[in-house]
């Protein structure tokens, strides 16, 4: 899903196997540290965020023990399965049920008319049928980003089955793939774990209705009434989105091309995610990290490069309506009727079949159409806005959506409004280009807070040089993230040739700034498609690869080791069931937890923290660290830190809140130190 908003369309396996690439020759641009890069609260200097993609962390840490003293919330504390990854005594507690939702009543994010799976709905196949690249040698020639030992993941896993198929790798429990029992499954070690598979929907009012969060369930340990029931049926009845089009004749709970893969865990005690494992061991950990909004990659990156919510302007910082029903391109090949606005009522006559939603379709030479990922969520008129509006309302801490008067924010993932170049994508009108674009953002970010402080950072984007030089993705293996990039939206960075050239780099770049001792004070570092551990199109111990090349570059270099953090993280859970928390913040988040790991000197000792936190909160340890005000005055950084009862450490009791991460590091009692928005809670 995902994918078709990067505009890859890579090639087939046997055609990316056949293509040898020269990598550009890493630029060496190590600099000296400047005074107010040093100039910090904690001992760290350096701060490197890694963000991988669409993982949950029950997904990943189901089964996870912590060390002696420690304590964690997962699938296996709640009962919910055994060590050994089979159903536990409160399997119960995690059972999918289907639901009603159909004309003419309006969109529900959280249907009332349930009932409990008798079986889950049959997972199906996705991913490739056979793994991208025949050899490690040709791997290395397309992709920089892996350690040595890791090349040899891009020439296995495919699936050999065809997509949409029953996956019938899958079994649990004694039960076959077409009778899964109604809760959580190990996917291994039917799928292995060095395998593709399904990507499970996760688009925005489609996680609404999978957390299903409904005021007659709070409780004094779940606040918000997020049931986490509704994971499949959103999969089985809209998927990724209807576009416009009327619901597919004979449309079964196989149509949308998922079944239940939002289901599937790992099991680390089985052997899966051996390095995330590893870090989570040695380092520290939070069970309450969440994406940031609900539904997918780009409003996710967005929102941890700016607190925030992008939205349609007219290009010059005025807010507008995007394309409603309306011609657009028009006297080009992807000239079409689009409707860029959400509208996630059901059709009449479905159940739960989306009137308007989706990534758009067509562009990239043919006549565009649907699209709908914008919603004015100041206005409750509008499809979808009331119902999670009036749940914010019935809190029993009442949230505010935060939206502005006649703003229309994205939701999901559209092209960011400039290339590489910094030229305007939104007002191209190339043929490889699409029309699903952001107009150009005068939003503030964190570059722009880091650069009025002289504190120097970088964005290391895998394959960015290849994709300056093709913005179309007319490379087949062009497999840059470029809705992953915040900066790409942003006027104040993409226009300034200066900053957009210092500031915005390939990671060919961060191995030689390593390798040379020098590291901005912040860095983002993104993988490439190939290996950011997105399902179904990547793998997770492709991540894994990617992270410990950094790791150990990193940590060969002891002047940077001794006050750098590395913040390893996802984007989002990517639809994948996860049991824990969820605390509402606004309209737009928060979704469901994901991993968070921290790997630096001070956070050594295999530490779980309860904190509630978002990807908001990196930007809050960033602007602590560094004594930076929050980015606007509606930020989510300007949100306090959480308090949190003796009864319940993942519920904060001044909701809403997110914490800073300080706990996650000891830094000593030479470290403390806060201001009302900036407290830290350094632990001993």
């Amino acid at each position: 899903m995902r994918l078709k908003y990067f505009a890859r369309r890579l090639a087939s396996c046997a055609a990316l196997s056949a293509i040898a690439i020269n990598t550009l020759a890493p630029i060496a641009s190590a600099e000296p540290q400047n005074d107010a890069d040093r100039n910090t609260r904690t001992a760290i200097k350096h701060v490197i965020v890694i963000i991988g993609e669409n993982r949950s962390f029950d997904h990943v840490f189901a089964t996870y023990q912590p060390h002696a003293g420690e304590s964690v919330r997962n699938l296996l504390s709640e009962g919910i399965v055994l060590p050994n990854g089979l159903p536990g005594p409160n399997y119960q507690a995690a059972v999918q049920s289907s639901a009603q939702d159909a004309a003419p009543s309006p969109y529900l994010s959280s249907p009332q008319i349930k009932q409990t799976y008798a079986t889950l709905p049959t997972p199906l196949a996705g991913g490739p049928t056979k793994a991208p690249f025949a050899t490690a040698a040709q791997a290395e020639q397309v992709e920089n980003g892996l350690s040595p030992d890791y090349y040899q993941y891009l020439t296995t896993g495919g699936t050999g089955l065809a997509a949409h198929t029953p996956d019938t790798r899958i079994s649990y429990d004694g039960h076959p793939v077409t009778a899964l029992p109604p809760g959580p499954f190990q996917l291994t070690p039917g799928v292995p774990y060095d395998a593709y598979a399904a990507s499970p929907v996760h688009r925005f009012y489609q996680m609404w209705q999978q957390m299903d969060c409904s005021a007659e369930a709070m409780t004094a340990s779940n606040p918000s009434g997020c049931q986490h029931d509704l994971f499949p049926w959103v999969e089985v009845t809209i998927g990724a989105g209807s576009n416009g089009k009327a619901q597919p004749a004979n449309f079964t709970a196989a149509t949308t091309g998922e079944g239940s893969a939002s289901m599937g865990f790992y099991n680390v005690q089985a052997g899966d995610a051996p390095y995330l494992k590893q870090l989570a061991d040695t380092y520290s950990m939070s069970d309450n990290y969440h994406q940031g909004v609900s539904g997918g990659t780009g409003a996710n990156h967005v929102m941890l490069g700016t607190g925030d919510a992008v939205w349609f302007s007219d290009g010059n910082g005025h807010p507008a309506q995007p394309p409603h029903n309306q011609l657009v391109a028009a006297g080009t090949a992807n000239a079409g009727v689009v409707d860029e606005v959400e509208n996630p009522n059901p059709a009449p006559g479905t159940n739960n079949w989306y009137t308007e939603d989706g990534y758009g379709g067509g562009s990239y030479g043919s006549a565009s159409y649907g699209g709908g990922s914008y919603s004015n969520c100041s206005d409750p008129r509008q499809p979808g806005v009331d119902a999670i509006t009036d749940h914010l309302h019935a809190l029993r801490h009442p949230v505010a959506a935060n939206c502005e008067p006649d703003h229309y924010y994205l939701l999901n993932n559209y092209n960011p409004g400039y290339f590489g170049n910094g030229t305007n994508a939104y007002a191209d009108t190339n043929v490889n280009n699409t029309v699903f674009t952001v107009p150009p953002s005068t939003l503030r970010n964190i570059g722009d807070s880091l650069l009025e402080k002289n504190i120097s950072w970088r964005y290391y984007g895998d394959q960015w040089n290849r994709y300056v030089n093709d913005p179309y993705y007319q490379t087949p293996t062009n497999a840059y993230c470029n809705i992953c990039n915040f900066f790409q939206y942003s006027t104040s960075i993409m226009t300034n040739a200066a900053v957009r050239t210092e500031h915005l780099k390939d990671t060919t770049d961060l191995y030689s700034d390593i390798s040379q001792g020098w590291l901005p004070a912040v860095a983002f570092v993104k993988p490439s498609g190939f290996v950011d551990g997105h399902p179904s199109s990547s793998k997770l111990d492709l991540f894994e690869g990617f992270v410990k090349k950094i790791v150990d570059a990193v940590q060969a270099q002891p002047d940077l080791w001794k006050d750098t953090a590395i913040f390893v993280t996802v984007d989002e859970g990517g639809g994948y069931y996860d049991s824990g928390y969820v605390q509402q913040l606004d309209y737009f988040g928060d979704g469901t937890r994901i991993p968070l790991i921290v790997i630096s000197p001070y956070s050594q000792g295999g530490h779980i923290s309860h904190v509630y936190s978002d990807h908001v909160s990196i930007l809050k340890f960033i602007e602590a660290n560094w004594e930076l005000s929050p980015i606007t005055g509606r930020s989510r950084d300007n949100l306090p830190n959480p308090i949190a009862s003796d009864r319940d450490p993942y519920v904060p009791v001044n909701s809403p809140a997110i914490g800073d991460l300080t706990d996650l590091f000891n830094f000593g009692q030479d470290q403390q130190g806060g201001d009302d928005h900036h407290d830290h809670h350094d632990r001993h």
